[in-house]
């Protein structure tokens, strides 16, 4: 039997050179679909809260899923296409490509957790060929965003509960993994990355990178 290795890639800030939550918002002021004067400060105050450790998940998520449902789901999709052409791609490195490869090509299983949406993350996650995706699930009724939330945001303690639900659902635990790698940019995904056997702070913030310090772990950068 393969004796297989798991490898966990936050998202926003790691393995994009930027936040594609954040930018969604400003995506969608500049395609004429918000509000700049109502929402663009909103999202400003939110992605503050996020950095400094105090977000208020569900009041984000009230704030960040309520567009969805203003859109029918093939709209939102043809959107986002232009998105990823736009703004997403230009933030995808090299260096964080060839390290999702380099995983790849020794048969780890990789996932991509992140607790920006999934509508949001999924096509980013598979232009890096990573099939699998954990993100906060907008709830969807008949097809359509509603504008809610599904199950656990995929955030802090979430990010545990989340990767356990999934393991289980296929027959694993983290701990049946020998190695285990988490690179994160935030102190947000502290309660996963001490859980894994390998965490690696990418970018980090000053947070985590003073918490990476003290207990000796490495510190990459992915930037070009």
């Amino acid at each position: 039997m393969t004796i297989q290795n798991l490898a966990l890639f936050d998202l926003d800030n790691t393995l994009l050179a930027g936040d594609s939550d954040y930018n969604w918002s400003l995506f969608l002021i500049e395609e004429g679909l918000l509000d700049a004067k109502t929402h663009h400060d909103r999202n400003e105050q939110f992605y503050v809260d996020y950095k400094n450790g105090c977000l208020d998940i569900y009041a984000f998520l009230k704030f960040q899923l309520q567009p969805l449902s203003q859109h029918p789901k093939t709209f939102l999709d043809k959107l986002h296409l232009k998105y990823m052409e736009k703004v997403i791609r230009p933030m995808m490195t090299d260096k964080a490509q060839a390290l999702v490869d380099a995983h790849k090509a020794k048969g780890d299983l990789c996932l991509v957790i992140t607790a920006t949406n999934s509508f949001v993350t999924k096509p980013i996650a598979t232009a890096y060929g990573i099939e699998h995706l954990i993100g906060t699930d907008p709830e969807m009724v008949n097809g359509e965003y509603t504008g809610g939330v599904s199950g656990v945001p995929s955030f802090q303690a979430g990010k545990v509960t989340r990767l356990n639900q999934w393991l289980t659902e296929r027959g694993k635990q983290l701990k049946d993994f020998p190695i285990s790698y988490f690179y994160s940019d935030s102190h947000n995904d502290l309660p996963l990355m001490q859980l894994v056997t390998n965490p690696v702070a990418v970018d980090a913030d000053p947070t985590l990178t003073e918490y990476a310090n003290a207990h000796q772990w490495p510190h990459i950068s992915l930037r070009d």
